[in-house]
């Protein structure tokens, strides 16, 4: 919005050209989002705290969380909040890959609210069905796919694995589905991984700093170039966009490192899953994102093999319980030493995952 107000007075203050420059309005974009979450973060928890939207505890998990019952959730509308004004106050707005990413934030969100505001609704841990809430999800996915696929370039379609210097595979019309499947796994993959203070916010910083460098590159013609990545033209406006969210997350975690003063809710975590994989599509990085997210993977995996194996042996388990971090937790991990050794790991699983750009 800035650019809109500004580049025509560009030459009669020539400063004034400084806007032009997308590491300058990344690095305000970033800023403007800590901001908002700092600013608006304890009026947004004392509102929700108003209202009565609090936390629903599962009965069967660590006992230690039930003290947790009644803490404010739906927090991920402060980030959203955030990403949203920040992104439209620094962003080229004529990028369509903003407002592609920007809907689809929005969307997954909306889904999530809904699971929230039922689970509110009934006072316990059960929101949206299983049924519906996929539904909501791979319809927001379609609609995200279907912006990429009507208005594609030569690439979209295009298979990139981590090694290898060009596409393998070109997946044609079976894009739209594989990247539907795509999307919703990764919105729920984030959303698996919020059991604990700040552990998924922590884990979608790590993920957001490695995806901002990515895009930053492929959107710069020599850069790609030089290491072999395919140039997605408009891309590197994306990264204002990536600043904004890194800067909403970084707030956001202020409020919610333990002892947590609100939770992120399904409106946050499947916003925020959501939207990084559409990142990684636009950028053509999707295969990479299973190391770039090395936590969220592992985390998912650790419910299908527990869903898997309690099926198959007619009771018994691999794990204590699953998702992964608390199978740590009721191990003898304390929640901080869960949360600080993930957060540990997942800066791990970005840097293996950067340093393969140029192993190709």
């Amino acid at each position: 919005m800035f650019l809109e107000w500004i580049y025509p007075l560009v030459k009669f203050f020539s400063p004034l050209n400084v806007f032009r420059y997308l590491t300058f309005r990344s690095a305000y974009a970033a800023v403007t989002a800590l901001l908002v979450a700092f600013l608006f973060g304890p009026w947004i928890i004392e509102k929700l705290r108003a209202v009565k939207f609090g936390q629903s505890i599962r009965a069967d998990g660590p006992q230690t969380h039930l003290a947790k019952t009644g803490t404010p959730t739906m927090g991920g509308l402060l980030i959203l909040a955030a990403v949203i004004a920040a992104t439209l106050l620094w962003v080229d707005l004529s990028n369509r890959y903003t407002w592609i990413c920007l809907g689809a934030m929005v969307g997954f969100g909306f889904v999530g609210f809904l699971d929230d505001w039922l689970k509110i609704k009934k006072k316990n841990s059960d929101g949206l069905s299983a049924k519906a809430k996929l539904a909501g999800q791979f319809l927001v996915a379609l609609a995200v796919v279907m912006a990429l696929y009507l208005d594609r370039t030569p690439d979209t379609t295009l298979l990139y694995l981590p090694f290898f210097k060009g596409a393998i595979l070109d997946l044609g019309i079976f894009y739209i589905p594989v990247a539907m499947v795509f999307l919703v796994g990764w919105s729920n993959a984030v959303n698996l991984s919020d059991g604990l203070d700040g552990l998924a916010t922590g884990l979608v910083m790590m993920s957001v700093i490695a995806l901002g460098i990515i895009t930053y590159l492929s959107g710069r013609a020599d850069w790609s170039e030089y290491l072999g990545l395919p140039y997605v033209k408009g891309a590197g406006e994306l990264t204002v966009f990536v600043l904004a969210l890194l800067g909403a997350t970084v707030g956001f975690l202020w409020f919610n490192a333990h002892p947590a003063e609100v939770f992120m809710g399904d409106v946050g975590s499947l916003s925020l899953g959501g939207v990084i994989a559409v990142l990684s599509l636009i950028v053509k990085k999707e295969a990479l994102l299973f190391i770039v997210g090395g936590v969220f993977v592992l985390e998912e995996l650790s419910v299908i093999i527990q869903v898997l194996y309690f099926k198959a042996t007619k009771g018994r388990r691999v794990f204590r319980m699953a998702p992964l971090h608390h199978h740590f937790e009721l191990s003898g991990w304390k929640e901080t030493k869960v949360v600080v050794r993930f957060w540990i790991l997942g800066g791990l699983f970005a840097l293996v995952a950067l340093s393969t750009l140029k192993i190709q």
